[in-house]
């Protein structure tokens, strides 16, 4: 490394020793920055310069005329290309601008032709000829001009369309608008049109049916006529028509009674299915009223055992409870008297389900008697009083009893903790409080019949729902309480026995037992007597009840037979004919009153009209059956078609959409045909000349140049001066002084870019950095050429730079050259170094950025090795072509 830094070292020492060549390699480090600069500055911005490219623009357009408008388009292009300043307009006429273009004048002329105008205005005419412009451009003068000068006629025959477009769509869309004030001056009529059409459509059943009945008339318009003359024949009858107007008028007066009678019957009807149930239920009851007896008595005869039971389990309580006071004998004495009295707590249940049914029934009897009151089906005369007022004592009394129930089960709860859940307990207080409610309504409903007031239908309407909602509770009791009860009073006889065993606590608990006890067969008392109560006014009321169950099914089956079979034939005719009837009645008392004064004149000019008319009506009906029979298909047919037509342009076009197109805004709409499009350009990346696009072709291509001077002007092999060296190290050595001047080259061409002519670079850091880079990989491969080829490598160099100047993308996209440069694209250096330059100058991408950094790296690394391996098998040949070169005296 230290030869390499000696070769290195004495190279610049040379060069300070002699000023000229110091001087040299300034012009070198300079030279190829100035190319930069100048090709740059030189395309700067063309695009925004040509205004300078002239075109001839003349007319020679005739004009034309539509509706009496003329109009010339050829002088209004003229007119607004005035304004233009995109290109350098001349306006001159056809000759003068032929004779410029071909002398060079003008770069391309455009010529208006005499019929343009006519050719356009003949679109409205139906003559479809398109109207041409004539472009003339002179290729010869440049190769870009053209391109320029053949936008610049494209946006002519551009702007022409777009003006043609506009006039016409609005010359149109105005005729639109007036039509579409006449068409909504019309909808009206149009839509009454449609409505009417498929309103036709819709009667064309009852025209067929009236064309049927004209048919129907034709076919029996004998007999009419015979009929017609006989009620000619009947003036002699009028005097009797008299009579029966009058009866008639009293039928009329009297009808709302027959309908009324009529209407019950109607709904006495509706009542026979339950009726022929209440006779079978009727009969079966007198079949079994005998077993009713028997179940009372030895309901009765239970009820009175267990009273007794019941009787002397309470008698035998105090002496249990005076053993308690004794403490230890307690227990035995207690399990001897539960052993003893287990039938008292047993029956308990069986007696509170028996009342609890008796209860459920009392309320069933008040709810019923409510709704019998209610509906009319029973009176409400002095027995109906005397019910109410009995409902009124079962449900007080029924209260009360519901009261000790609800005692009994709390003594019970008190014995054994939850035995009778607290939804049985609130729904007995919720049946104690419908009760109250139910006894004190049919009190007052009792009191107010007997004072010879009336019922009062809220009343009565309360009293059945307290009433039905006693009944339901009630319902729910019994549906679960008969198991809980027996479950209940065995717990507390297990619970007795187990404290009779354990002596303290029996002790401490006997006080609270006994009392527990006590009120059970206190409340079971009570429960027993209320039971023994009402079964017993049930036995007294069942004799007389009896019979009379007897006689009303003996005789109910027989008159029920006969009155169904009367209701049955006669109601259905009194339904179908009482209505017609009716209004026959009414009409023909109506007639009586107000029309049969007059009506005997009338009928004497009827029957005239009748003998006079009747030939004619005979002729008319014959013409209406024949329009029928021919016409009125045809016109069926018609119709359905119109409708099923007008159906389908309603399902296709719609009206209100049609107006609305027609009478939308023109302007707005004519602008909209004229330019549909509007081109939304985003820039990404965004360069804002072309000159700072161009700078990275331009510093590359100048760094190549440099790197070729050097290896022109500056000599590759190192005067050893007798030192032997090896040869990387003499190639490094000398590699080393061009890569310096190659940097100075580098950093003032990129610098000058940034600072003298101010191109745009967005990121000027790494734009340097780049560029250094670059000229390092450019150095070495021409230094490299030429080391390994000598001369050789200097052409090698210079072919380099060719082929890459074309195949690297920097002007043209490489996608619009020929496919053998498209081919070399990616083996060149170019391609990469003016990628990344662009990264740098339009925004950096980092993956775009790296990967062309490593191929031009990579293509530094292939100089190094093939100098490296090359110089030493060339040297011998390279020698030998150089001195038969220097022979010619011509090449050095």
């Amino acid at each position: 490394m230290a030869a390499v830094w000696r070769i290195y070292k004495k190279d610049w020492l040379g060069l300070f020793k002699a000023p000229v060549a110091l001087l040299l390699i300034a012009a070198l480090a300079l030279l190829p920055s100035v190319y930069d600069w100048v090709n740059v500055a030189a395309v700067w911005d063309p695009y925004s310069n040509t205004s300078g490219i002239q075109i001839a623009v003349a007319s020679v357009d005739q004009g034309a005329a539509v509706d009496g408008k003329s109009f010339n388009i050829g002088d209004e292009v003229l007119e607004s290309l005035r304004s233009n300043k995109s290109l350098g307009w001349r306006f001159t006429d056809a000759e003068s601008a032929a004779r410029g273009v071909q002398r060079g004048d003008y770069y391309a002329s455009i010529v208006i032709p005499a019929e343009f105008s006519q050719r356009m205005a003949g679109v409205l005419e139906g003559e479809l000829v398109k109207p041409q412009v004539d472009y003339t451009v002179n290729e010869k003068i440049n190769a870009i001009a053209p391109k320029i000068t053949a936008k610049g006629a494209s946006t002519i025959t551009a702007q022409i369309s777009e003006r043609f477009t506009e006039t016409l769509s609005r010359t149109v869309l105005t005729a639109l608008s007036a039509i579409d004030r006449e068409f909504q001056a019309e909808l009206p009529v149009i839509r009454k049109v449609e409505q009417g059409l498929f309103q036709l459509e819709a009667s064309l059943p009852e025209i067929e049916k009236a064309g049927r009945l004209v048919l129907k008339l034709q076919q029996d318009w004998p007999q009419i006529a015979d009929s017609a003359g006989r009620i000619a024949a009947l003036t002699d009858k009028l005097p009797e028509v008299e009579q029966a107007g009058k009866a008639a008028g009293l039928l009329d007066e009297h009808w709302g009674q027959i309908s009324d009678a009529a209407g019950r019957l109607q709904e006495l009807q509706g009542r026979l299915p339950d009726l022929a149930r209440a006779a079978e239920l009727l009969s079966g009851l007198d079949t079994d009223f005998s077993r009713v007896g028997e179940v009372l008595d030895r309901a009765s005869d239970r009820l009175e055992e267990a009273g007794k039971v019941v009787a002397a389990a309470a008698q035998a309580l105090p002496q249990t409870d005076r053993i308690a006071a004794a403490g230890p004998a307690f227990g035995q004495e207690l399990q001897q008297y539960l052993a003893q009295n287990r039938a008292a707590f047993t029956a308990v249940p069986q007696v509170l389900q028996q009342n609890l049914y008796l209860l459920q029934q009392n309320a069933d009897s008040a709810a019923l008697l409510a709704s019998q009151l209610a509906e009319g089906t029973a009176p409400p005369d002095a027995a109906a009083a005397s019910r109410l007022q009995l409902a009124a004592d079962r449900l007080t009394a029924g209260s009360g009893q519901l009261q000790h129930t609800a005692a009994l089960f709390a003594a019970v709860n008190t014995l054994a903790p939850g035995a009778v859940p607290g939804s049985e307990l609130r729904a007995l207080a919720g049946a104690r409080a419908s009760w109250a409610a139910g006894a004190a309504q049919a009190a007052r409903l009792a009191s107010a019949l007997r004072g010879g007031g009336g019922l009062d239908p809220a009343a009565l309407a309360q009293l059945g729902r307290d009433s039905a909602k006693g009944a339901a509770a009630l319902g729910g009791i019994l549906a679960r309480y008969s198991a809980e009860g027996q479950s209940a009073l065995q717990g507390t006889l297990q619970q007795l026995t187990s404290a009779a065993g354990t002596a303290a606590t029996a002790l401490q608990q006997a006080p609270q037992r006994l009392a527990a006890l006590g009120a059970v067969l206190d409340e079971a008392g009570t429960a027993i007597q209320y039971g023994q109560t009402g079964l017993a006014a049930l036995r007294d009321n069942l004799p007389a009840v009896a019979g009379e169950v007897s006689a009303a099914a003996s005789g109910m089956s027989s008159r029920l037979a006969a009155f169904s079979g009367f209701v049955t034939n006669v109601l259905p005719r009194i339904q179908n004919g009482l209505p017609a009837a009716g209004e026959d009645i009414h009409a023909a008392a109506e007639f009586a009153r107000n029309d049969l004064p007059g009506a005997e004149e009338k009928f004497r000019r009827a029957s005239e009209w009748i003998t006079a008319g009747l030939p004619r009506a005979d002729e008319g009906v014959n013409r209406a059956a024949g329009l029928v029979r021919n016409d009125l298909p045809a016109l069926e047919h018609a119709v359905r078609r119109a409708a099923d037509t007008v159906r389908e342009i309603k399902r296709e076009v719609n009206l209100e959409e049609i107006a609305q197109l027609l009478g939308g805004d023109i302007k707005g709409t004519s602008d909209f045909l004229a330019s549909p499009v509007v081109l939304k350009e985003k820039a990404l990346y965004p360069i804002p000349n072309y000159g700072s696009a161009m700078t990275p072709f331009y510093v590359v291509l100048s760094l190549w140049v440099g790197g070729t001077l050097l290896i022109s002007l500056l000599r590759t092999a190192v005067d050893t001066a007798g030192i032997p060296y090896r040869r990387y190290q003499l190639y490094f050595g000398r590699l080393l002084t061009f890569l310096t001047v190659g940097i100075f080259q580098a950093l003032i061409a990129v610098l000058g870019n940034i600072y003298l002519l101010n191109c745009y670079v967005a990121d000027k850091l790494w734009f340097v950095l780049f560029a250094v880079l670059i000229s390092i990989v450019f150095v070495t491969i021409v230094f490299t050429l030429v080391y390994v080829f000598g001369n050789i490598g200097k052409g090698i160099a210079i072919v380099f730079m060719v082929l890459q100047f074309s195949s690297s993308g920097g002007t043209f996209p490489i996608s619009t050259t020929g496919r053998f440069f498209q081919i070399l694209n990616p083996f060149m250096p170019f391609t990469y170094a003016i990628s990344l330059l662009r990264e740098a100058v339009g925004g950096i991408l980092p993956e775009v950025a790296v990967r062309d950094a490593l191929y031009l790296v990579l293509f530094g690394i292939l100089a190094l090795v093939l100098a490296l391996t090359l110089q030493k098998p060339l040297e011998r040949f390279i020698r030998r072509a150089a001195e038969q070169a220097e022979a010619s005296k011509l090449i050095s």
